[in-house]
């Protein structure tokens, strides 16, 4: 955002919005290829908003303007690009459809009212579709089908249309069908050929209809008239049951004045749309939000991009009241710490409002409820924040960000990369709720969580492109150590070098204790072996062995010491000396008895298609993981409870993906730690 990336030209300007009844919001949603951006360029240049599309394959197009997307010739960033029909605006969202960037997808999902979901009439419905359309159900967006690229050598409309139905479910009708060269409108034709698709058409519009009688009367043969079908249509629609299917063609324009004219006669628009719940920033449950451009403002930042001649770029959906230029604002962003997103409220100032197309910026007077905007330089802005007004500060409940689940550990090739890594890192978090940033105290890595490779490319280039040469590595698993058995240990700190010595004895016995019991200290000295002062020392000196290691280098886990005597000298004993001799006391007793390593075991719960069960299940197994059960969930999928290994998982977000076809999930928590195999331990160590 902010700069122009393509060459084709521009021929018409930004227009602001006055009524929300006139914006209709509409994402496009579809797999990766399936030609939204394609779709969005070809709408661009029929309403003249462009003078010519661009192409995917050039790196010219509008929404495709981030480097990372050219060069891997598929959207990997949402980008807005606004047309007119008549006197309706449509805000177009490009979303990308590689499963990689599920987190862009759901940023369109909370910016839009309606989803426009693009199937190729050349390569039908697949898993991962499939997957796509379940996402959008499960926010209840209303969605139309575009069976687009039908001038592909091997599309097939009608096939096409039979694999939505099949695959979506019975609610997927045609609204158009191809005839000869052209289209046919199901709802207004009176072409004997088509007349069970017209009926079909009509009886799942009728059906969603809140006149409950329209469906006998149809039934009895009265004849419905064209306003109480089309009313309904947008009825049928907006409760997210009912979606219609346009045959589009991107190239030749076939069906796009027919898209554009059903967008917005059928659409819901952002009156008809619910709106997220909002609290204050004390928590507190504040009253339901309307589209009204006269109401409190809320708005709320759906993507944070920072633009190297303008600075950050805050793209935000306004639900409620009107955004102003030169005026004031509260920013509030709560609940994503672990993200590296700490809570945080402050007031700041909009200097220029703009409405977005693509990278490009173009300045408008204000921004209506209901309608999208960029704004520049709001300096603690982050993806998901909330901005409202700084009298009445508000926040808006977040939408659910998917865990990013593929480490990549990255080291800077210099110091000067790591001035730059560091100033960069901060952009990318802020921007990508789906990028987790963690800084491992243990291995001492520095790993970013990614959500696949993918999505790690397009992280380590923008990086690179900021000017922080990083390289990646291996990334380790933190282990612990523990006792194999009961031991004895040594320790004894003399030294005599002028002046006050140092001198510290300890005897200390070791036991083992169950997995998840920590660490107990315990005191057994009699007679004033150790003077009482000198007890909590040892303990010190013991504790730091622990968090340093043994071994292996690894902190040492649940034992419990016992001090059970030692020796001290009226001068030269001290609180450093008897530190040392406990630390000394643990080697000793670890050469004694041996160690053994732990790795960490996570419970993984695995949600994927019946079809790939037994794939997945053999694939646990040679993990080393032990199923603990599966149950059936939506029709046709089965959830796998299991627990793993952590060092078996560092890739699972990607073979995953690929045993499923894109289609399973999972997600991990941290359960305990076992003991490590001998073999593995042997390589470990």
């Amino acid at each position: 955002m902010g700069s122009k990336h393509s060459d084709n030209g521009h021929s018409a300007g930004a227009v602001a919005v006055d009524d929300p009844a006139k914006v209709r919001n509409v994402v496009l949603v579809g797999p990766s290829g399936s030609g939204k951006t394609t779709l969005a360029e070809a709408l661009l240049a029929s309403t003249g908003v462009l003078t010519r599309p661009g192409s995917v394959t050039e790196g010219t197009t509008v929404c495709d303007h981030d480097p990372a997307a050219v060069r891997q010739q598929r959207s990997v960033g949402l980008a807005v690009a606004p047309v007119r029909h008549g006197d309706i605006k449509i805000n177009l969202i490009d979303t990308p459809g590689y499963a990689d960037f599920v987190g862009e997808l759901r940023a369109g999902l909370r910016a839009a009212d309606a989803a426009l979901f693009v199937v190729s009439a050349a390569e039908g419905v697949d898993p991962a579709t499939v997957a796509l359309w379940e996402e959008c159900a499960a926010v209840g967006m209303p969605r139309a089908v575009v069976v687009a690229r039908t001038d592909h050598q091997r599309a097939d409309v009608l096939t096409g249309i039979a694999a939505c139905q099949a695959a979506f479910g019975a609610g997927v009708v045609p609204l158009y069908l191809p005839d000869g060269d052209g289209l046919v409108n199901l709802l207004t034709t009176d072409d004997p050929r088509f007349e069970e698709q017209r009926n079909a058409l009509i009886e799942g519009i009728i059906a969603e209809s809140e006149d409950e009688t329209l469906m006998d009367r149809y039934l009895g043969g009265e004849e419905v008239d064209q306003a109480t079908l089309v009313a309904d249509l947008e009825t049928a629609v907006s409760r997210g049951s009912f979606h219609p299917v346009m045959p589009v063609c991107a190239l030749t324009g076939l069906g796009l004045p027919e898209l554009l004219d059903g967008i917005a006669r059928a659409f819901p628009s952002p009156l008809e749309h619910p709106l997220p719940d909002v609290t204050g920033v004390d928590g507190i449950p504040r009253p339901r939000l309307e589209a009204d451009p006269n109401g409190p403002l809320v708005a709320e930042v759906v993507r944070t991009a920072v633009d190297s001649y303008v600075g950050r770029v805050s793209l935000v959906r306004v639900f409620s009241g009107t955004l102003r230029p030169e005026r004031p604002v509260h920013v509030s962003g709560h609940g994503l710490a672990d993200r590296g997103h700490e809570d945080h409220d402050v007031d700041e100032r909009v200097a220029h409002v703009y409405s977005p197309l693509g990278a490009n910026l173009r300045e408008v007077p204000y921004c209506v409820a209901g309608d999208l905007c960029a704004l520049t330089k709001l300096g603690s802005a982050e993806t998901g924040d909330t901005v409202s007004a700084p009298d009445q500060p508000l926040l808006v409940a977040p939408w659910e960000m998917p865990e990013p689940l593929l480490p990549v550990a990255v080291v800077p090739r210099s110091r000067s990369d790591e001035d730059n890594l560091a100033r960069n890192l901060g952009k990318l978090v802020a921007g990508d709720p789906t990028l987790r940033l963690e800084r491992n105290p243990e291995t001492h890595q520095l790993v970013l969580w990614c959500m696949g490779e993918a999505h790690a490319d397009v992280v380590l280039a923008r990086l690179r492109a900021g000017g922080a040469e990083v390289d990646t590595e291996p990334v380790r698993v933190a282990l612990r150590e523990t006792f194999v058995g009961q031991a004895k240990g040594h320790g004894r700190h003399v030294k005599q070098s002028g002046g006050h010595g140092q001198y510290a004895v300890c005897d200390i016995v070791v036991d083992p204790l169950p997995r998840g019991s920590g660490f107990e200290f315990v005191d057994r000295i009699v007679g004033g072996a150790i003077p009482n002062q000198f007890i909590p020392s040892v303990e010190k000196g013991v504790r730091a062995q622990l968090e340093r290691g043994l071994q292996g280098g690894h902190p040492v886990v649940d034992i419990r010491v016992t001090l059970v005597d030692g020796k001290a000298h009226s001068v030269d004993s001290s609180d450093a000396a008897f530190q040392t001799a406990g630390a000394l006391a643990l080697k000793d007793a670890a050469a004694n008895a041996g160690t053994a390593l732990l790795e960490p075991v996570d419970e993984v719960t695995v949600r994927l298609p019946d079809d790939h069960l037994g794939t997945v299940l053999g694939d646990l197994s040679s993990r080393r993981g032990r199923v603990l059960g599966t149950e059936a969930d939506t029709p046709g999928y089965t959830v796998i409870r299991a627990e793993v290994p952590a060092t078996e998982l560092l890739r699972y977000a990607v073979e995953l993906r690929s045993l499923t076809s894109g289609t399973g999930t999972y997600t991990r928590r941290f359960t305990r730690y076992d003991p490590l195999p001998q073999s593995l331990a042997t390589q470990t160590r």
